[in-house]
Formats: C-alpha cells, sequence, structure tokens
C-alpha cells in the first residue's frame, strides 16, 4: 500500500514538473525578442484562450448540427445556421470597424466584454445543446459576433505591441500560430468532454472566456492609447492612384526647389512623405491640402485575393464536410476520409502561418500574393479534373497555405502602405471583410450538389476569375518610385 501510495505521489509531481518545465518554454517563446517586455507576449496568451474557447464551442455545435442528424438535414440545419449569423453580420460589418475608430480607448475592455458574453451564451447554450432547443441559433449568433469583434479589435492591437525587433507581419505570425496550436489541443479536449455529454465542451468554454476575460485586463495600458489616429478608408479609385502621384510630385519638386544646392536633402524629404511618415503632403501655395487617408491600390488588390482565398477556405470547410460525410473519396471510411482532409486543412493553416513568420513577406508582396492565387487555382482545376483523394487532400493542404500567407502578405502591404495614424483603422476593416468573405464561401459550399467534380470546378472559376483581376490590377501598379504610403484626399 505505501508503495503505490509512493508510487502515485512519483507519478503526480514528476506530472507536475512536466507541466510546469512545459509552461515555461511556453512562456519563454511567447516573450522571444522583445514580446514580454512590449505586451505582445500577452496577447498572444490572450489569443491562444480565445482560439481555445472557440473550438470548444466549435465541437458542441458540430455535434449537435452536424453529426447528429442525416446528411440532408444536417445541410439545413447548416444552412439556417450560416443565414442566421451571416445576415446579421453583413449589416455589422460596415458597423465594427467606425465603431472602434470612435471607441480607440476601450479595446482592453471590448475584449474582456467579447469573452464574457461569449462565456454567458456558451453557459445558456448548455440546456439548448442538450434539449434541442431551436434557441442554439440565436446563441451561436452572439457567439460569433462578439468572436468576430474580438478578432477585429486584436488586429487593431497588436501594432500597439509590437517589440523593436519584430515585424509586424511576424508579430501577427506568432499570435495566429499560437492560436492554432490552441484550437488542435482544445479540439481534442473538447472531443473527450464530449464524451462525457454533449454539454460539457461548453462548459469548458464558459471557464476558458472568463480566463480570457482576466487576460484581457492585463493587457498594457498603451492599447487604449490611440493618439493621432484617423479612419481609414478602404479603396483605391484611379483618381486616387493620380492625385497620389501629383501629390508626391508636387512635394518633391516644391522641396527640390526650396533647397537649392541642397537638393539631396529636399529628395530625402520627399521620400519621407511618400512613404507616409504620417504628416500631411504639403502641396504648394494656394493648392488645397492634401491628406493620406485610403489605403492604396496595393492594399486593395491584396483584399481582393486574399478574400478569394479566404472563401476558398470556408468554401471546402463545408463542401468537403458534406460531400465527404455522403460520399468517400478513395475507398475510404467517410471518418476516415473527412479527418485526412481536415488535417491537411489544418496542417496547411499552420505551415502558411510559420512560413510567414520566417519569411516576413519583406519584399514584393503584391507577386506574392499573385502567386498564391495562381497555386491555388491550378489546384481547384488539378481536382476538377482528376478528382480523387490525392487532389482533394493537395487542395485542401494547398487552401490552408495560400490563405495563411495571403493574409502575411496583406499584413506586409498594410504596414507598408498605410500610415501609422490610419493603419489601426485599416487592419479593423481588413479583418472584418477577410471574416465576411469565409461566410460567404461557406454559404457557396452549402447550396451547391454534392459532386466533387463540380465543388472543384466551382472553385477554380472563381479562382481564376480572382487571378484575373488581380494580374489586372497588378500590371496598373504605379511605378514603385511614384509609390507612396496611401492616397491623399483632398481636404
Amino acid at each position: 500500500m505505501r508503495s503505490l501510495h509512493r508510487g502515485a505521489s512519483a507519478t503526480a509531481a514528476g506530472t507536475g514538473q512536466a507541466v510546469g518545465a512545459t509552461g515555461r518554454r511556453i512562456r519563454r517563446a511567447t516573450s522571444a525578442e522583445g514580446a514580454g517586455e512590449s505586451g505582445l507576449a500577452k496577447l498572444i496568451e490572450l489569443h491562444a484562450v480565445n482560439s481555445a474557447g472557440d473550438m470548444m464551442v466549435t465541437v458542441a455545435l458540430a455535434s449537435t448540427i452536424f453529426f447528429s442528424v442525416p446528411t440532408g438535414e444536417a445541410r439545413g440545419r447548416v444552412a439556417l445556421y450560416l443565414l442566421i449569423t451571416m445576415a446579421p453580420f453583413v449589416l455589422l460589418a460596415p458597423v465594427i470597424g467606425p465603431l472602434l475608430d470612435r471607441l480607440p480607448s476601450g479595446r482592453r475592455s471590448a475584449m474582456a466584454m467579447s469573452m464574457l458574453a461569449r462565456a454567458a451564451i456558451a453557459w445558456m447554450m448548455t440546456s439548448s445543446v442538450t434539449g434541442g432547443a431551436l434557441t442554439i441559433y440565436p446563441e451561436a449568433l452572439g457567439v460569433l459576433v462578439a468572436s468576430k469583434a474580438y478578432g477585429v479589435v486584436r488586429s487593431v492591437v497588436v501594432p500597439r505591441l509590437l517589440p523593436r525587433r519584430v515585424t509586424l507581419v511576424k508579430a501577427n505570425s506568432r499570435v495566429t500560430l499560437a492560436g492554432l496550436i490552441a484550437t488542435a489541443v482544445a479540439g481534442g479536449i473538447g472531443g473527450a468532454l464530449h464524451l462525457i455529454g454533449p454539454e460539457w465542451p461548453l462548459r469548458g468554454a464558459f471557464l476558458v472566456y472568463l480566463a480570457g476575460a482576466v487576460l484581457a485586463f492585463h493587457l498594457p495600458h498603451k492599447v487604449d492609447v490611440a493618439k493621432d489616429e484617423q479612419r481609414a478608408l478602404l479603396h483605391a479609385t484611379q483618381a486616387d492612384t493620380d492625385a497620389r502621384a501629383r501629390a508626391a510630385e508636387a512635394v518633391a519638386f516644391g522641396k527640390a526647389g526650396q533647397a537649392g544646392a541642397g537638393g539631396a536633402t529636399g529628395a530625402t524629404g520627399a521620400a519621407g512623405d511618400e512613404r507616409g511618415s504620417g504628416g500631411d503632403a504639403a502641396a504648394g501655395p494656394g493648392e488645397p491640402k492634401l491628406r493620406l487617408r485610403s489605403v492604396g491600390p496595393s492594399v486593395v488588390l491584396a483584399l481582393g485575393a486574399e478574400g478569394t482565398l479566404r472563401g476558398l477556405s470556408g468554401f471546402l470547410t463545408f463542401f468537403l464536410a458534406f460531400l465527404l460525410r455522403e460520399h468517400p473519396v478513395g475507398g475510404l471510411k467517410s471518418t476516415v476520409a473527412l479527418g485526412l482532409v481536415v488535417g491537411a486543412l489544418g496542417l496547411g493553416n499552420t505551415l502558411g502561418t510559420a512560413l510567414g513568420s520566417w519569411l516576413r513577406a519583406a519584399r514584393g508582396p503584391e507577386m506574392l500574393i499573385t502567386f498564391l492565387l495562381a497555386v491555388a487555382t491550378a489546384s481547384a482545376l488539378a481536382a476538377a479534373l482528376a478528382y480523387g483523394v490525392l487532389t482533394i487532400t493537395l487542395l485542401a493542404g494547398v487552401a490552408g497555405v495560400t490563405q495563411s500567407l495571403g493574409k502575411v502578405a496583406l499584413d506586409s502591404l498594410i504596414q507598408r502602405d498605410v500610415p501609422e495614424r490610419v493603419r489601426t483603422s485599416a487592419f479593423a476593416r481588413s479583418e472584418t471583410l477577410m471574416q465576411l468573405t469565409w461566410v460567404i464561401g461557406g454559404g457557396i459550399g452549402i447550396v451547391l450538389p454534392l459532386v466533387g467534380q463540380i465543388g472543384a470546378g466551382v472553385a477554380a472559376g472563381i479562382l481564376a476569375l480572382s487571378l484575373l483581376l488581380t494580374t489586372r490590377g497588378l500590371i496598373r501598379l504605379p511605378r514603385p518610385g511614384r509609390r507612396v504610403a496611401a492616397a491623399p484626399d483632398v481636404a
């Protein structure tokens, strides 16, 4: 008996030491390169907790809406779920960014309130899941809206917590990677809790969200500082591009004339204005004052391309879930085929995020995102022409990699082309658009007939059209020598 007691004590002590050592390694990883001092490590931990809570809710919803009923009924339930969630989100999408612009000093409170709201809803959903009540749909909508609001605020907060030695692209990659790892871990925990009862993943999510609310209030105070910030406009017309070029030339010629023999100084000043240091682009005497406001054509190009890639991810998530459940591919069991594709999609997301942190998208982000769109188009076309377990798994993996790397390229362009004073607003609005395109892609995946070649063909067609438009926009981009940070609006 004593030996058994000593063995149990030794096992418990060893487990505690292993957990403690793992926690210390995770803390060192999140705090690397100055992230601990800047506060970025706390945001990384908060995002991991957020992702874990959302995954537990997803496990509970999937077991109720998808796996517990026949495929035909499940398609109707998921379609109803997307309709109930997408329709209000379409109305909320244009509101979230401007709302954050008007409430810049309450970001920590907004993230904490998002966590608390989801905690309360998760607790209420426990009765809906066990009783099969229709209230699960509006409750799921509440979780979605709160989650998307958190995502927008997070994208706004990251630039405020950048360490000196870390680029914005790398910081976003580290935050996203932590979320993906937490999602994988929480998926296993949620599945284990579901074996106890369908409501237990929601109870786990309740506790996780409460912990997230506490972590949100522990973010640095500078998160709520919004000095000199302005609202960004996510458009770039030809007039914007022409006006931007004229403003750059006016600044260059004006400063060169003022500098005289010290023309090099004027050129340096003009270059500073072209990079969008945050000041107004001063026009000549008697000319209207110009303000750098819209994000520029490169960012708009990346928004369209990444939106298509994000939509592909949503499309494959729902289309393949129903297709492989009803018509397994390659002679595999439906669960095996579905697990293979979902694993490829998740692995692709993780790999793309890791590559983004490593590559940093330092050069040619416009070319990178166009190349990614071309790779996704080729993969979808291959799946349409030779549908099989290999091509569909490859398409899922490529979709994960391309949408993750595309987000890195988009972040890089926002960092490069958008002045700091409007950068946070640009991140908020771009994140809202990306969330919306994922939902639209998922809706297309639900309404299509469950035929693999048709689904892959539709995806290839949409991707090819987006590739054509992106390539056309890439050719029409202004020359690098004439590019400035953002297009000016006439005050």
